[in-house]
This record gives C-alpha cells, structure tokens and sequence, in this order.
C-alpha cells in the first residue's frame, strides 16, 4: 500500500535495525484517515473470505482490526494479555512472546466469542518474529475455528517470519513490507 510505504518514510523513526517508531500515526496517535484507507485494503484483500470474526491482540491491533471490521461487516474480538476479573468463565490460552516488550504474555480470549463455526481473520500492526502471530493462530485452532487469512499493516520481511508462514500456506498479506532498514533508509520489498 504506498499511502502506508510514504506515512512510514514521513514519519516513521528509525530506532534501531530492528525497531521502527510509528506511534505518531498507527499504534498511539492514530492516523484517522490512513486508518480508514487501511480498512478498505483489508476488506478488498480478504473480501472472498467471508470472514465473520477479526482476531487481534491488545493494543496496537485494535484500532486497525476494528476499522477493518466495520469495513467486512466482521465482529472484532481481541486477546487480552492478562485475564482480568471480568473475563470469567472457559477461555482459551496461550503463551506469546512480545517483540516489542521482550516478555511473555499468557493471553487469553473467552470460549463464548470464538467458536467452531467462526471463519477468521488476524490482523495486527506489526509482523517482526511471528510470536504474536502463533499465539492468535493457536487460540484459533483450539476453538476449531478456520484460520483464513492475516493482514498485517507493517511487516518486518528481514525476520523471515512472514516468508515462514506463507511457505506453510497462510495467506497472508501486508499493507507495507519492510526489506531492510537503517537510520535515514528504509527500503520496501516490492
């Protein structure tokens, strides 16, 4: 997507070979209408699908699959990262490691909003080393929901880890890859 390729150039900050900053317009201020623009990608990607249920994890991924999810008609539901009070009841689990953060988190989504018969898409605002990706697909097979697809606004193709899941047949489809990237360069496979 070249609006999300030239916000990146624009905005974007370099913090290291593996750490880009874009908080400025997707992941603390938000970018409305990129955001908006972004939905429409993911609805026009994945519009065969008949996704009914959108699949993220807190934070960053809210906004981006909830946009995405007014654009498909699809409800949203999110991992929480830490099981809280309010979320009673059979869940499903499991453990991801965050990139960002450098902790592991045990996140949770409650067995009463995904289920069997769900077809789903997982959306997120980064895609660096796949953690957060195995752990969504993981609580969808546990549902015995059909995974079918993954948007991701920023991928970090140097990881290989998007290259690793589309070897195992996941579609998946980023609005902006990442080939490499250095303070004052930023080179975009195409």
């Amino acid at each position: 997507m070249k609006l999300m390729e030239e916000k990146i150039l624009q905005e974007g900050q370099v913090l290291s070979a593996d750490i880009l900053k874009v908080g400025s317009f997707l992941n603390q201020n938000i970018d409305i209408k990129l955001l908006a623009q972004m939905a429409d990608e993911i609805a026009r990607l994945f519009a065969d699908c008949d996704v009914t249920k959108i699949l993220t994890i807190e934070a960053s991924g809210i906004a981006i699959a909830a946009a995405a999810g007014m654009r498909m008609g699809a409800d949203v539901l999110f991992a929480k990262k830490h099981r809280t009070s309010n979320v009673d009841g059979a869940v499903y689990s499991t453990t991801v490691h965050s990139f960002t953060h450098g902790e592991d988190y045990n996140v949770v989504v409650s067995k009463d909003y995904l289920k069997s018969t769900d077809r789903v898409l997982l959306v997120d605002d980064f895609l660096a080393n796949g953690k957060a990706l195995t752990g969504l697909m993981d609580l969808v097979n546990q549902a015995g929901a059909e995974l079918v697809g993954v948007a991701i606004a920023i991928e970090k193709c140097f990881t290989g880890a998007g290259d690793k899941f589309r070897a195992q047949g996941v579609r998946l489809e980023s609005l902006a890859r990442i080939e490499s990237m250095t303070e004052g360069n930023i080179v975009f496979r195409a």
